[in-house]
């Protein structure tokens, strides 16, 4: 049922707005240190339910093309995101690596049985509205000395759109592989870190909390959820969708003492709260089909 698919991707995108306030809890741990252990927590669900239905191994053969996609998205957009914060201001490079909510309502055109609507691309431009409008305090000031993290930034939002486009393609495979393609970017992550940082441990047990949470949730079940919800949901909903985790996230922090209440706030909830609910609007008036319909 694409109602059931579409709400639990949408749990995904509730998961990554938690990433920003945990990540800022996990302490100074290095980026692909940090990728490394909550990429191995994020596949252990996956690995216990192997364990227990050791049947559901050979779910995990899949061709090679289904390996590159998944890999390639998951640790792909995670070091082009860390290269672009580390060579671009975080206010500009944020707000390009988040044009791939845009990109995904714009491609999902291009898939079998998918159609494009106005009112898909003018939500998720109202989306992106709302998230300029978080992110950016006071304008934004493009210098070429930061075209390297601007490049990386872009490649990330292709990076992400891409991937869940193609898994779009690939809506036959279980999503039991979710687990592998963990597996493969801890410990490509890893090895990352060993030629690149400083090893550096949390210091407290908050902050070993704030790295497992990052394990189990917005680096864990959440790429799951969305695995499971661009297969089986609205693909086109979830992209505009998506445009509320930098909304989610931004109160949380607020909440949390991170950041000012404002008025920017206020009018980038309005954007990405209308455009969320103008791009759902064909499955909000959309009327059971007799297979959806509640049993009696």
């Amino acid at each position: 049922m694409k109602v059931r698919g579409t709400l639990i991707g949408f749990t995904a995108i509730i998961m990554w707005s938690l990433l920003a306030l945990m990540t800022a809890a996990s302490g100074t741990m290095s980026p692909f240190q940090l990728a490394a252990i909550t990429f191995a927590i994020g596949s252990l669900p996956g690995v216990l339910l192997l364990a227990v239905k050791p049947e559901r191994i050979k779910l995990l053969r899949q061709p090679p093309k289904v390996w590159l996609i998944g890999i390639g998205g998951l640790f792909g957009y995670h070091a082009l995101y860390f290269t672009a914060l580390r060579n671009a201001p975080a206010v500009e490079a944020g707000l390009i690596a988040y044009l791939w909510p845009l990109l995904i309502v714009v491609g999902s055109a291009l898939l079998p049985g998918e159609r494009l609507r106005w009112f898909h691309v003018a939500g998720a431009i109202a989306g992106l509205a709302g998230t300029f409008a978080i992110i950016s305090r006071s304008g934004l000031n493009f210098d070429q000395a930061y075209l390297v993290g601007y490049g990386a930034a872009f490649l990330c939002a292709f990076t992400w759109s891409g991937y869940s486009l193609l898994t779009r393609r690939f809506e036959a495979v279980s999503t039991d592989v979710v687990t592998g393609f963990c597996l493969a970017t801890s410990a490509l992550s890893f090895l990352c870190h060993l030629a690149l940082e400083t090893t550096v441990w949390p210091a407290n047990g908050s902050e070993w909390a704030a790295v497992i949470g990052l394990g189990l949730l917005p680096v864990g079940a959440a790429f799951y959820a969305w695995d499971y919800g661009v297969k089986n949901g609205d693909i086109q909903i979830l992209g505009a969708a998506s445009y509320a985790a930098p909304l989610l996230s931004t109160l949380i922090l607020t909440l949390f003492g991170f950041a000012e209440p404002s008025l920017r706030i206020g009018l980038a909830c309005l954007l990405i709260t209308g455009g969320a609910m103008l791009a759902a609007k064909e499955m909000i008036r959309r009327k059971p089909k007799l297979s959806e319909a509640p049993a009696e």
